[in-house]
This record gives C-alpha cells, structure tokens and sequence, in this order.
C-alpha cells in the first residue's frame, strides 16, 4: 500500500487509503482477510501502471492541479521528474560545461569499467576446475622428471591424486596444406581427474595410455573441435600431431582451460622410468579432508621419500624448502600486481574526475546564487533544492556512464594490449559485464560528485546571499570546498606520479642490466619441424633455410640456437673437466648452435675463437673432440686461474669437446639471473636435431621487422611443412624479459599525464573562479596603487598553497600505497627519495602554471570598469 499511494497526491491520498481500508475490511469480514489480501494485491498490480503514468505525465508536463496546490510536495515521483526536466534543461544550454563534465568522467568510468572487465575474468572468476581450493601446484615447477613422478606415482602422501605435465606445442598437419602450430600440453594421464572436469566428448585418458608402447592419444579443446568441422563423430579419428598419427578420445567443454586459455590439445604423453630430463610440472588435488594450507606433514613426508631415492646435486635438490602453490596463485598469480596497480590507478583517475566534475558544480552553485536565494524566499527549502542538484548530477552520471561503456568498448583491446597478460591477453573478450560495471560507476561517480555543491547548499544561507550578491563579498563558504577538493586532485596525481616515477625507476635499472648480446638490429623465427622428418632431413632443411635467408636483401648474418637467451631455462647438463676434479653433480646450460650464431646475437669473444665451417665436419666425424666454447662464468668457476683454451670437457650427452673460445656471459636465463656458467657446441655435435629451433638473423641498414615476412615466406616455401611458432625481434625479447613493469610503466605514465591534466584543470578551475568572486577587490587594491605583479603573486601563492598540501597528504598516501608496486620493482625501494622528489617539482611546476593564467588576467583587471559596475 506504501508503495501506491507514494504515486498518488497528497490532497488525494487520505481520501484513497480510507477507501482502501474500508474495502479491505469489508471483503475480510465476507470472505475472509486471505482473499481480502488477494483482492488487494491484485488491484495494486493493476493500479501501478496507471499511476506511474500519470505521475510521469505530470512530472514531465510539470502540471499541478489547484487542490494539489494547497498541500505542497506532492509524489516525490513527480518532483524528481520535474527537477531531471529542469536539470536536463540547464545542461542543454550550457554545453561546454555539459561536454567537459561528461568526458571528465566518461575517462574515469570508462577505464574503471575496461580494466574491472579484464581483473574480474582473471582474479574473481572461478576456475573452471572443480573445488579449485583443493588443488596445489608443486615446487620447482618445470624441474621434476618423469622418473621422480613415477616413483611417487598414486603414493604422493595427502593427495588424491597428481599429474605432471609441460607445454609442448604440436603441428598440426591436415591435408595437404601446410602444417599449423597450436599451443598443446604433454601430460600424464591423470590430468583431467584432478582438475574434475570431464570431457564432453568422449572419456578422455584412461589409465595405461601414457606409458612407453601405448598408442598415441590426444584431447582436444572445444574451440579446436569447432574448426577441425565440430563433428561429434570426431572420437577414435586419427589427427596427425608433430607428424605422429594421434587418436582423439575426447572434447572438452566449452570454456575449459589448462594451464592457460591459448591451450587448444593435451597430448598424453608415454612417460619412461629411465627420463631424467627435468621439464614437469605438478598438479595435485589434496585428499578428503586435507587443506592446501595445511599440508606440512605430507610434505614433510613427501621429502623424505625423495631424499632415500634420489641423490641430488645442490642446484637441483628438490628435497629443500618443499613447498605447494594454490592454483589459482600459481597460474595468474604473477598477473596480479600488475592488474591490482592498474585497476588502482584508474580508480585514482574516476576519483580525480570526481573532485573536478564537483569543483565545476559548485561553481554552478555559485553562479546561481541569486536565483537559488529567490527561490528560497518564495518557500523552497533545502531538501527540494538539494534535489536539484543530484538530479543533476544523476543526469551527467548517465551520460558519463553511457559515453564511458562506449570508451571501455573501444579500448578494451588497446588495454588488453598494454597489460602484461601474455597469453591470457589472446582470450580476452569484452562482455555486457563492462558496460553493467561502467553504469555502477556511474551511480557512485555521480552521488560523489552531488556531496560538494550538497554540502555548500546546506552549510550557507541563500537568503543571505541574495543581499551579498551585489556587494563582491566572497560567497559562502563554497571557496573552502573548491580548495579542498583541489587539495584531494593533487594528493591523488601525487600517488600516480610518484608510482610512474617508481616504475621509470626500476625499468631504467632493467635495461641496464647488459644481457650479453646486441639486440639492435636483430630478427628471431621460431621454427618448430615435424616430428617425424628424419635428423638427415632436418639438418639439410635447416641449412637450406639459414643459406635463403642469408640472401635476403638487407640480411648481414644468419644464426640458430635451439634455445633462445633472455627466454628462461633451456637445456642444462652435468659438467666434467678432463684431468680435473671429480664432477660434483652440477649442471650448466648447454647450447647447440649453428657457426655463425654468437656471432649474430653479437656475443663478445674474450679468448681464442669462434665458430668456423670447417668447425661443422670435425664436429660431426664421430669420436672426434668437437669445439666448444665456454662462457666467463663457466671459466670461474671450472677453471679458476687457468687457461681453458685448449681443455678437454664433457659435452653432458656422453662425449668430449675441446675448447676453441671464451665469450662474455649471456642472460641465457631470466634478465636479472646472476651470470651462469654455459657451454656451446656445434648442432652437429648431436646425434639428432630438437623439433624447436631459434633463427636469429642481423640486417645491415633495413629493420628486422620489415624482414620477418620475407623470412616466413622462405620457411613456407623451403620448409612447409614447418611451422612457424613465432616471428619477433630480438628487442622485442628483452623487452619481454624486462617483465610486466615495462608494459604497467607505460600505462600508468599515460594515467599519470590524463591525472596531470585533470589536475591543472581542477587548480585553473579553482583560482579562474577565487578570481572571478572577487574582481571588485583585485579593481579596489589595483586602484589604491598595488602593483600588477603583486597581485599575480598572491594569487599564485594561494594555488601553490593548495598545491602544496595535495602534494603532503600525497606523498602520505604515496607511502601507504606503495606496497602495491613491490612485485614489479627492481632494486628501487618503494619510498624512493627521487620518485617522491620528481612527483613533488612536476605536481608544483603544473599547479603553479595553472595558477598563473588566471592570476594575471587579474593583474591585468581594469579599475574604472569595475567600480563603475559597482
């Protein structure tokens, strides 16, 4: 019943609930209070669409009848629709204003919302795994052995079962036509029953397919099943993977993934008790009534097992520090600071849009002083007038909310683009959710922005304005709110700048670091050949590819490394020096490449020589010591005060190479990994050729990026039934090895900009206004005889002042906030003395500049006119 009569006028509503309680009581007593109640709510529902109508009608036509003039008010309904006809009308005819206020926040609302869509899908959104709490991925990730995991196999103490598993891209071959490259996984059969996700296709693996022997299966993903035709006939059809005839004996559902969205087929692989090639990572799901948190004594026990069966050297003992992951932290967690920095600085920018698009109302507010001090006398109260205002406010929040949906739309990719997402940024998609999320920040961003004038309306007395405003007094207390709102945009821009200023920081401490080789000037093709070419063939494909491309116009050099440095990880292998010590179970990165490779990445030759041809033959005759060359960091640490040029070494796959060359050490690794010890030999030093290959090529006076189409065109052409994984550059390598700091610092440089500019608005706004309010007193000082430039010198103090205390509560916050950025600094402190200092001189130098303009249109006011307006 409240609901109803809120819709029907105050002089009518007594007489209509009267009715209403007459009526009810009547049936009541007739047929009782359960069909009076029936009676009633179905008279209600009838009622609602009519009324709602009338008072829209009325609320829009602003008609009033005579009896509903004697009990002012009315629905509320109707008043507010009558203050959103009146509000609407205003920013029609103000539409500078109108436009600078909607875009304001449309910024703020718009990347709130794009990047809100991209966290939510990858930190909010449940895994598509069942009861991802009771999964755990296991130390040393991409380290444990296939004879590790069958050791431990269906014994792992606490867990309900485990799998192992590591990326392995396959080709796919169809046809005729030339072999594609999807992103894959090599497991063992146990997977899919950890994750508990069934395929909706057929069974997925069974027990006993992934040993040595078993016939080759694959699983495809749903996506992969739709463009291979979506036929659901497709379970115990033969799909041609890396050349090996594989049996699909599933599908999984749409949306699944592991361990990433790009992951298009998961191959089981047939794991061998004799491999000790450290490439797994591990997948558990603990027992019934075990926490992931909670598992200190199965892990305990778990070390235990691994320490009375394996013997491991110190760089790869697995049974120190043991230790479990939860999933989800494991598979986005590296995404999360960068994603959390992001979405905070964008809600810095709405909160600045915020305090801009407020500071403009007010001013609004004060330019209708007399009109809102008229209405006050005519019996307007506070209420009614505030009303006005949000009516106001709700409306550019509509419309900033709309605009911002469409900004979030058409930056959503861009944005996708900047993040450090990797993979997950191949799979992001725009939903209806963002445009939902920009409509709530919309609501928010305009009830914050309806507080300041609010507060202002309600802390001053119109009446007593109307009698102030001919006399140039300052109005109210709206200059106190004006300024405090300038102070809460300068704190703000101080945090974004101050945190840009971290992150220039640290990237400039990343690029620093020299990775060992020149990457100017330098193009990368990976190259991944089928399974089942013989090495023979390999070998003569490959040379034919580095010979086409070696004729390219432009092209200087051609090089190949199975492993490319400043990409993590890669081959390593024991290490034995003839004649010396004893080996100690260590290992060093092995690198096979093709002669002319350091010389293309531009690898320093310290000592003896390089790679030559003639190298290749001696390298291939076998029994014959092949050459090597070593690194500074192997030198060290084998042979500490010896000359290694000539020493005999182990080549870590059963055989001898003699050392030709020292070079200077290269981030084989990670950027920031300390020099590793690394030995390279010649490709043909191995019995066969990896299904990966890195070709490097040097241009000499053309870009590699205008060469890479020309180099996949040769690899289709000589090598089709190679695919190509990748085309970059090897600047484009480094700058992924420099990390997400790279990627957030340009983004968070560009927010900080939009921040800086809001920022010098809100200050002119603010001292433009402060001005304005009292032109009859800078016309009455200028005509006692005060210089122009002391006046342009008062005012300019004053914005510097409120400069200066956003810059203190700024630095304030800085400091509490700065822990956010931990995990993407390198060597550089989160309260770094310069960030603070350089985000304190450009916050000042942009404020004072703002300051200015108005100051001296001030300084330049003319006394006659003014006193004679007076």
């Amino acid at each position: 019943m409240t609901l109803m009569l809120g819709l029907v006028p105050l002089a009518e509503r007594a007489e209509v609930a009267a009715e209403l309680e007459a009526e009810f009581a009547e049936r009541a007593g007739i047929a009782g209070k359960a069909e009076a109640t029936r009676w009633f709510w179905h008279q209600t529902i009838r009622s609602l669409p009519a009324l709602a109508r009338r008072s829209w009608w009325r609320g829009w036509t602003g008609f009033e009848p005579r009896a509903n003039r004697m009990r002012p008010g009315g629905p509320s309904m109707e008043s507010w629709i009558m203050d959103a006809r009146y509000a609407a009308r205003r920013l029609v005819r103000r539409p500078l204003y109108t436009t600078l206020a909607i875009l304001t926040l449309a910024l703020g609302i718009g990347g709130t919302a794009a990047i809100f869509g991209i966290a939510r899908t990858i930190l909010l959104d449940p895994l598509p795994y069942r009861a991802e709490e009771e999964l755990a991925s296991f130390w040393m990730p991409r380290d444990w052995t296939e004879q590790e995991f069958l050791h431990l196999r269906g014994r792992f103490p606490g867990f309900a079962s485990v799998a192992a598993y590591y990326p392995d891209d396959a080709t796919l071959e169809l046809g005729d036509g030339p072999a594609r490259l999807v992103h894959g996984l090599a497991t063992s059969a146990e997977l899919f029953t950890v994750l508990g996700v069934m395929p909706a296709l057929g069974t997925g693996f069974q027990t006993g397919q992934d040993v040595v022997g078993a016939e080759p299966v694959a699983v495809l993903s749903h996506g992969l099943w739709q463009e291979l035709g979506g036929d659901r006939g497709v379970i115990g059809r033969t799909v041609r993977f890396d050349g090996i005839p594989r049996t699909i004996v599933g599908v999984m559902p749409p949306g699944f993934w592991f361990p990433n969205p790009t992951t298009r087929v998961w191959l089981a692989q047939r794991l061998s008790p004799e491999n000790r090639a450290g490439n797994y990572a591990l997948v558990g799901r603990v027992a019934p009534g075990q926490r992931v948190e909670a598992m200190g004594a199965s892990l305990e026990t778990l070390r235990r097992m691994l320490d009375e069966r394996f013997d491991y050297p110190a760089q790869w003992d697995k049974t120190r520090d043991p230790s479990l992951t939860p999933l989800r932290t494991f598979l986005v967690g590296s995404m999360k600071p960068a994603l959390v920095a992001t979405l905070t600085a964008m809600g810095l920018i709405l909160l600045i849009a915020c305090a801009n698009v407020a500071a403009l109302m007010l001013g609004q507010v004060e330019g209708r002083t007399t009109e809102l001090a008229v209405r006050s006398a005519l019996g307007a109260n506070r209420v009614r007038l505030t009303q006005q205002l949000v009516a106001e406010a709700a409306l550019l929040g509509i419309g900033a909310g709309v605009t911002g949906g469409l900004l979030a739309a058409a930056a959503f990719k861009t944005l996708v683009a900047a993040l450090p997402l990797g993979a997950w940024g191949e799979n992001a998609a725009l939903d209806w959710g963002v445009f939902g999320v920009a409509m709530v920040a919309a609501v928010v961003a305009s009830a914050m922005v309806a507080i300041a004038p609010s507060v202002a309306m309600w802390r001053s007395d119109v009446r007593e304005t109307l009698g102030s405003a001919r006399t140039g007094g300052i109005v109210g207390r709206g200059g106190r709110l004006e300024g405090a709102l300038v102070v809460a945009e300068v704190a703000l821009a101080v945090v974004m700048a101050a945190s840009a200023g971290l992150l220039i920081r640290s990237v400039t401490k990343l690029y620093a670091i020299h990775p060992g080789v020149e990457t100017a000037g330098v193009g990368v093709v990976d190259i991944t050949l089928p399974n089942d070419l013989p090495t023979p063939q390999r070998r003569q494909r490959l040379d034919e590819l580095t010979t086409a491309i070696d004729a390219l116009p432009g092209v200087a050099s051609v090089g190949m490394v199975q492993r490319l440095p400043l990409r993590g990880g890669g081959w390593s292998s024991g290490m034995a020096v003839e004649g010396g010590p004893p080996p100690d179970g260590s290992t060093t990165y092995v690198r096979f490449v093709s002669p002319e490779y350091l010389q293309t990445v531009g690898v320093a030759l310290r000592d003896g020589r390089l790679f030559t041809e003639a190298d290749r033959t001696v390298a291939g005759t076998p029994d014959a010591d092949g050459p090597a060359i070593v690194n500074e960091a192997l030198v060290k640490k084998y042979f500490e005060g010896q000359n290694p040029i000539g020493r005999r070494i182990s080549t870590g796959f059963g055989g001898w190479a003699r050392v030709v060359g020292v070079v200077g050490d290269v981030a084989e690794g990670k950027l920031t990994d300390a020099p590793s010890p690394a030995r390279y030999m010649l490709m043909e030093s191995l019995g066969f050729v990896s299904d990966l290959q890195a070709i490097t090529f040097r241009t000499d006076g053309r870009s590699p990026e205008s060469a890479l189409d020309d180099v996949r065109q040769v690899v289709h052409r000589i090598a089709p039934s190679a695919a190509v994984q990748e085309a970059t550059t090897l600047s484009r390598v480094l700058d992924l090895a420099v990390g997400p700091a790279r990627q957030v610092m340009t983004l968070l440089t560009i927010l900080t900009t939009l921040a800086l500019v809001l920022g010098a608005v809100g200050v002119y706004g603010v001292i433009a206004h402060f001005v304005s309010r009292r032109s009859r007193d800078w016309g009455v000082r200028l005509a006692l005889g005060m210089m122009p430039s002391r006046v342009v010198r008062m005012i300019v103090v004053r914005g510097a002042a409120l400069v200066m205390m956003g810059i203190v509560l700024g630095i304030a916050a800085f400091v509490a906030l700065a822990r956010l950025l931990g995990a993407l600094l390198y060597e550089v402190g989160a309260a770094d003395p310069y960030a603070m200092i350089g985000a304190t001189a450009v916050l000042l130098v942009v404020g004072v500049l703002a300051a200015v303009v108005p100051a001296v249109r001030a300084s330049r006011t003319d006394p006659a006119i003014v006193l004679r307006e007076s």
